[in-house]
């Protein structure tokens, strides 16, 4: 995305576990179908859970000079952000959700901190360090913003 908002590629905070399974393409429901398609079982790959982590900016001064872009605008791209998987609950997306928006507000237009130092205070872990098998839900994980760490006329807001 280019203009005052941009979203990187996310990225999955653990090696994810792909599995593949058998699918049925297409039903075959007389015998004439059978003997013409012969079999319709395929291999799909599937990721059973896995975390990914996404980051973004929004730049503040592009957006008033450039777009007009409001609180009202803001408010609405944080509800799209975190309702952007409800709509569409296909096999491909499954239960995919947003389950934390971290919001870094700065009290000046032009920041006052590099995105960097930010997205470093973010820390994901394991609840349980020595589990070794994979995560299959959100619990498994803790998330937290170390708020001591963030930069004077920086606050932190977590939606989700």
């Amino acid at each position: 995305m280019r203009g005052p908002v941009q979203l990187g590629f996310a990225r999955s905070v653990e090696p994810i576990v792909p599995q593949e399974v058998t699918i049925t393409r297409v039903a075959i429901t007389t015998e004439a179908d059978a003997e013409k398609k012969g079999t319709e079982i395929g291999r799909k790959y599937i990721v059973p859970y896995g975390l990914y982590r996404c980051e973004g900016y929004i730049s503040a001064n592009l957006a008033r000079k450039t777009t007009g872009f409001s609180e009202e605008v803001l408010s609405l791209l944080w509800e799209v952000i975190l309702n952007m998987f409800e709509h569409d609950h296909s096999a491909a997306r499954g239960k995919m959700a947003v389950r934390d928006l971290i919001v870094f507000k700065h009290d000046s237009e032009l920041g006052n901190a590099p995105s960097w130092k930010l997205f470093e205070t973010v820390h994901i872990q394991r609840k349980d360090p020595t589990d070794s098998t994979p995560a299959r839900t959100y619990q498994d994980y803790t998330v937290t913003v170390d708020q001591s760490a963030l930069p004077s006329g920086v606050t932190c807001v977590r939606m989700g």
